[in-house]
């Protein structure tokens, strides 16, 4: 997807109105013409024939799956994909018994690498063949000039009355869904690989694709998808559920062709540009724009950590070690509209995603990679799991985990939740300003600190480099619920300074998530001052 943004992919998968209803697969496949889809012969599928496949190809030369009509591809540039739109008379899965009505994408300029889709019923599967006629193309478009059996670039999954739709798979191994308020935001991936060092990051894709409904459940599909890359396969099976927030049960099964320095598992790719934490940024008129505000973590021992999230001056990667995570999850906590006041693209009701392994993960630690970024068309955050062992040609690994897209992380503990990280001048109002002092603010509100009053707790700050010089928290005065923690430090130097707070009661009770946060000091005034 080289010189294509975020913003242009999720325009792409949402502004053609493919509000599409193709018949139900039926055992024999169509004659040519405008009967419908045609399906190519049968085939015996389940998941354990597929990790079957997958291993096997792991043990084969990788081959590159760019369609050989590259030529006539590009000239379907992000207009001409545009212009294309899947016919409604050729939906699948529109008779009542189940699955969701499905759609299907096509190949362009930025989706070059063909999808073979598969529909399974009763433990046989027919791919879906490609022909020009399931879209509606304008006069003298570039597909007209596409021979069939060319694939497809992914597909999705609408509503009954199809008029939006809720899942999308479409590039690489890129996935999402419009969550419980309808309207996409961050993206999920199969894999990542090689995130953010020194060399080019591979994008496994999926090559393959089989889709299957279950009878009598209209909100549930079953994908399963073949992931392929020169460096690993893979089998995966994902279990669709569109209920009051949506779920993903995944279970994958991995095939390294070679090593690799670097394993994502259960890849978040989000937006941060900028929120009140780093107002300098904000040189756009709204005054918040981001899909995620912040990491959060449940460790393996239970505890509860937040990290706001950075637009740095440099690519910056942090490592959170762990065994046995509960889970993690790149999340939108500000839901309030004036924090952004965009009624275009809706940032108060982008999702939430919230990994939840369902095995054990064992040793490794979550990364999270921060890019920095002048717009809101780049995807700029990333987290994923990164496990301790090293990957290696013959040793397979195999992870499953719930991926919830949501308003909030699904399991909130009892304690007081980070809102809001505000930075700024240290020292007292109305008195001289100690040089070089900084001030960091933290709101949080539930669980306990709602009823504290003042002197009733205090913050607990750790720094990893500097000292403290003043400290102090207290309710926040004609705000019900909310309650502030804040310190001041000195920063003389431009390196980053890892900090962590949270607020304890007099008897020695954290009554707050840990706030995490790597300060980055703007390197033009440390110069300046030096």
């Amino acid at each position: 997807m080289t010189g294509f943004n975020r913003r242009d992919i999720l325009s792409l998968a949402l502004s053609s109105s493919l509000a599409t209803m193709l018949p139900a697969f039926a055992g024999a496949a169509a004659e040519d013409g405008d009967q419908g889809l045609i399906f190519g012969p049968p085939e015996p599928f389940d998941f354990d024939a597929l990790k079957r496949r997958a291993e096997q190809m792991a043990q084969e030369p990788w081959e590159d799956g760019r369609s050989s009509h590259g030529e006539i591809l590009e000239r379907i540039d992000y207009d001409a994909f545009q212009a294309i739109r899947f016919r409604k008379d050729h939906a699948l899965w529109t008779d009542g018994k189940g699955g969701a009505p499905v759609q299907l994408f096509h190949l362009g300029r930025y989706f070059q690498e063909p999808v073979l889709i598969h529909v399974v019923e009763d433990g046989t599967a027919r791919e879906i063949l490609y022909r020009g006629n399931y879209f509606d193309l304008p006069a003298e478009h570039p597909a007209r000039d596409l021979p069939d059996d060319i694939g497809f670039s992914g597909f999705r999954l609408h509503e009954p009355s199809q008029e939006t739709d809720w899942i999308a798979f479409l590039g690489a191994s890129y996935f999402r869904t419009s969550g419980p308020f309808n309207q996409y935001g961050l993206s999920a991936r199969g894999l990542a690989i090689d995130t953010a060092l020194p060399k080019p990051e591979e994008f496994p894709r999926f090559s393959r694709i089989w889709l299957e409904r279950v009878d009598g459940e209209a909100d549930r599909v079953l994908v399963y998808a073949l992931l392929d890359s020169p460096s690993i396969t893979g089998a995966y099976r994902f279990d669709c559920v569109k209920a009051d927030e949506h779920v993903t049960d995944i279970t994958c099964s991995l095939f390294p062709r070679k090593a690799i320095e670097r394993l994502g598992v259960a890849p978040l790719t989000s937006m941060y540009w900028y929120s009140e934490t780093n107002r300098k940024q904000a040189v756009d008129w709204r005054p918040e724009i981001h899909d995620s505000d912040g990491l959060a973590l449940w460790t393996g021992n239970g505890e509860r950590l937040w990290r706001p999230l950075n637009n740095p001056h440099t690519t910056m990667t942090n490592a959170f070690l762990d065994e046995s995570p509960r889970g993690f999850g790149l999340l939108q906590r500000d839901r309030n509209f004036g924090h952004y006041q965009d009624d275009g693209v809706f940032y108060d009701r982008r999702p939430s995603a919230w990994i939840e392994p369902t095995s054990d993960w064992g040793k490794g630690q979550v990364q999270l990679v921060e890019i920095p970024t002048d717009d809101e068309i780049h995807d700029n955050i990333v987290a994923y799991w990164v496990p301790h062992d090293g990957v290696e040609p013959g040793r397979q690994l195999d992870f499953s985990y719930r991926l919830h897209w949501c308003d909030d992380e699904p399991y909130p503990a009892e304690l007081g939740r980070v809102m809001a990280t505000y930075t700024g001048i240290g020292g007292i109002p109305g008195q001289p300003r100690p040089e070089n002092a900084m001030r960091f603010v933290v709101d949080f509100h539930g669980g306990q600190v709602g009823i504290l009053e003042r002197g009733d707790a205090k913050p607990v700050v750790d720094l990893s480099r500097g000292t403290v010089t003043l400290a102090d928290s207290h309710p926040v005065v004609g705000q019900p619920g909310l309650y502030r923690a804040f310190f001041d430090t000195v920063i003389e130097e431009a390196e980053p300074v890892d900090m962590r707070m949270y607020v304890q009661g007099n008897d020695g009770e954290a009554l707050t998530e840990t706030w995490l946060y790597q300060f980055l000091p703007d390197p033009a005034a440390t110069e300046r001052e030096t």
